[in-house]
């Protein structure tokens, strides 16, 4: 027997989660998901037309559905930049994201202050609070448009 790829064990853990939330694991879901994992922060159009070559026969709003049902059960993350399009993420360890204002780019940022383990202390919150939910953005060039940037 082969080992399992890591498409095959988060496409089992994705299955229990959606099967607690009451869902069913649909090949549009899966393909979807799938097309999430490339940890590159895709608009629900990118998906579309990531999806649409494996699925030709799935529509733009099916694909909405799918997110909006991976994001209800905690699979993925809507990441949202002013008026943009919003953005989906895979990576659910807690981090923050940087955004290009040149190029567009979104980058995962780990955020764990130094000296902590849990990357949610350390921030001077207030006593007792219970964090449920929490959305850290940087802006400005990333390295590739600073270097473009520092030759003019």
């Amino acid at each position: 027997m082969l080992p399992e790829t890591t498409s095959q064990t988060s496409g089992k853990r994705c299955n229990e989660t959606i099967s607690q939330k009451g869902f069913r694991f649909t090949a549009q879901r899966r393909e979807v998901y799938d097309a999430l994992l490339q940890h590159d922060h895709p608009t629900a159009v990118d998906v579309f037309l990531r999806v649409q070559k494996k699925l030709s026969g799935i529509s733009l709003a099916t694909v909405y559905n799918c997110l909006e049902t991976l994001a209800e059960c905690g699979l993925v993350r809507a990441v949202n930049h002013d008026r943009q399009p919003s953005r989906y993420c895979a990576n659910l360890d807690p981090h923050a994201h940087f955004f290009c204002e040149q190029c567009g780019a979104v980058e995962d940022v780990p955020i764990v202050p130094a000296g902590t383990v849990d990357p949610l202390t350390g921030w001077g919150l207030p006593a007792g609070a219970v964090i449920t939910h929490h959305e850290i953005a940087f802006r400005g060039q990333c390295a590739k448009c600073a270097a473009l940037n520092s030759k003019s």
